[in-house]
């Protein structure tokens, strides 16, 4: 495996790899990487012949009162994940690399980014979409990899992609649980023994929401009354950002659920702010 620290490197390097008629995977990260993360480089070295990671936790994509100075931090157990894996290569950048001081430009995806967690995170998708515009280009992939628990974020990105025609597929990951249902996230390992235990209502209300659906199609207001109920009640610690029933491709939210939803859910827990979501497909039968 080898690390590049400057674009012009890792250019060389996977430029090497083209050569030799190499197909390239990409898989970007802020780093604290769990099994989540390596079901994208699984993902990515199944699907290609030469598998580039990113580790760089974007300063840009945090606001002033967010935890990017406790965020977790382990490059040596990431590099020896990445090893493990098979990975080829992994782009280290510094801040200073990725984010030049006289820079002034970012890119932004309108509509898409206004719900969900930009309505308490307004300023997050702008630097989520800069950087990873930025990576896509030094990196220059065939494939890029991103998993479904940040579905908004898979959804802002294949739309910036598409508008900007960047010559990326970009590929979906199912998302990697816990036994307990938790969805796999590098913040976890920020929750108290007895938040951690409330955390696990996420999945519960999930499910509680994908099951009504499928037995008799309600309201969407009465599927999310039902959910926010089992959260409230089971995760005292924890304060409610959103529930909201989303049309999957717009991100708006609906009123019916008789077609195809998203069920997302995020909640604030002391040191750390959890996010998961559940698909409930149309062509699901009632139960």
């Amino acid at each position: 495996m080898k690390t590049a620290r400057e674009i012009a490197e890792v250019r060389r390097i996977v430029s090497e790899a083209r050569a030799a008629g190499r197909t390239v995977g990409f898989v970007p990260t802020m780093g604290g990487l769990h099994e989540g993360h390596l079901s994208l480089i699984d993902a990515a070295r199944a699907e290609c012949s030469f598998t580039v990671a990113s580790i760089f936790l974007n300063p840009t994509q945090f606001a002033p009162s967010e935890d990017l100075s406790t965020y977790p931090r382990s490059i040596e157990a990431d590099l020896d994940a990445c090893r493990t894996r098979g990975v080829d290569l992994v782009f280290i950048p510094e801040v200073e690399t990725m984010h030049r001081g006289d820079a002034l430009t970012t890119v932004t995806v309108s509509r898409l980014t206004e719900t969900l967690c930009g309505r308490s995170r307004p300023t997050h998708f702008a630097g989520v979409c800069t950087v990873v515009t930025k990576l896509l280009n030094i990196v220059a992939p065939d494939k890029a990899f991103f998993g479904q628990k940040d579905y908004q974020q898979l959804a802002i990105i294949a739309q910036m992609v598409c508008d900007l025609d960047i010559p990326v597929e970009v590929k979906s990951c199912p998302i990697v649980r816990e036994p307990d249902g938790l969805a796999m996230s590098t913040r976890n390992q920020r929750l108290s023994p007895e938040a951690r235990l409330q955390a696990t209502v996420l999945h519960r209300a999930l499910t509680l929401a994908r099951e009504q659906i499928r037995q008799s199609r309600p309201p969407a207001s009465e599927v999310i009354a039902s959910a926010r109920a089992v959260i409230q009640n089971e995760a005292p610690a924890g304060e409610l950002d959103y529930l909201q029933i989303v049309d999957p491709k717009t991100l708006r939210d609906v009123e019916t659920t008789d077609d195809g939803v998203l069920i997302a859910v995020a909640v604030k827990f002391p040191g750390a702010r959890l996010i998961d979501n559940m698909l409930v497909d149309s062509t699901a039968p009632r139960q």
